[in-house]
């Protein structure tokens, strides 16, 4: 391949809340670009994840789920870095769930016609569908809702049919010199990336009703005078009675949770480092546009 045939171009991942969105392009990039947990709303804003090959360099923007069922202001913020990552794309992946459609697709096929923007269906955990008979059916259905430029059944959790996606995109990025230096693999720092795994714990441990009302900022971030790296983080809960969910019986759950980031955060990053995390409370914290403006939620409207 020529100099002139190298291909870049950004993708935007879209679709409603649990489709696998996060873990197809984790899989897609080969490191863990955004934290995956199986309760909704995971994924809170539009990510980068770069993948830099010596032909191509493909960045797919990972965005949170799309829902139209609550009016919290961060609902409609997560809702706009989805609009806001189709707008700057070439090409969109719409993910959804094998032998699924409800109104959350419904909603993201709506905004990829209003884009005109080239679409790739991608249909995820087809290994779930038994017997395997009911997929055709489906993906007979799901080719008619609009004039998609590939259709892709995939597991994105098994890695399966990933190169044919890969192949095709490629088909459909422009001709263009690399966007981001080759050695880059998101756009976002140690701060987000540490108040995410930290997030990403809690979420895995704690009950339903609580991850919703949990986000997590990042205080302090810096070395000591020894070179160790000290992350101080606030894990704040919209409720009185989260917070001693959040901590547990003897401080257990926080202790836990802060554990598996620290060891996660050193894996990531080659080095040992100290994690302190505080519970506090900020009432309807994802209603109150200054507190979503603190913790890095655009709410401009």
């Amino acid at each position: 391949m020529t100099k002139s045939e190298h291909r870049s171009g950004f993708v935007a991942v879209v679709g409603k809340p649990n489709v696998g969105k996060s873990t197809l392009i984790n899989a897609l990039v080969g490191h863990k670009i955004s934290i995956v947990t199986s309760k909704p709303h995971t994924t809170r804003h539009a990510i980068l994840g770069v993948l830099t090959k010596p032909e191509s360099q493909i960045v797919f923007i990972d965005t949170p789920g799309l829902e139209n069922k609550s009016r919290r202001l961060m609902n409609r913020a997560m809702n706009r870095a989805a609009v806001g990552a189709i707008e700057g794309a070439n090409v969109i992946l719409f993910v959804v769930e094998a032998g699924k459609w409800a109104s959350g697709d419904e909603q993201a096929l709506k905004l990829i016609r209003q884009s005109g923007l080239p679409c790739m269906l991608v249909i995820n955990k087809v290994d779930q569908v038994k017997p395997k008979e009911k997929l055709l059916p489906y993906l007979q259905a799901s080719s008619e809702r609009y004039d998609f430029i590939e259709l892709v059944p995939i597991s994105a959790l098994r890695e399966d049919n990933l190169q044919r996606l890969m192949d095709a995109l490629l088909t459909y990025l422009p001709e263009e010199e690399p966007l981001y230096p080759a050695e880059m693999l998101t756009d976002r720092g140690l701060r987000f990336q540490a108040a995410e795994v930290l997030r990403e714990k809690l979420m895995e441990s704690l009950y339903q009703e609580v991850p919703y009302g949990l986000a997590v900022e990042i205080n302090e971030l810096g070395e000591d005078e020894k070179g160790l790296l000290r992350i101080d983080a606030i894990i704040w809960v919209d409720r009185e009675s989260h917070k001693g969910i959040v901590v547990g019986q003897g401080g257990q759950s926080l202790k836990k949770a802060g554990q598996a980031a620290r060891l996660d955060l050193e894996s990531r990053l080659g080095r040992p480092l100290h994690l302190e995390s505080n519970v506090k409370l900020k009432r309807n914290w994802a209603d109150n546009a200054q507190a979503l403006r603190q913790m890095g939620y655009d709410n401009d409207s």
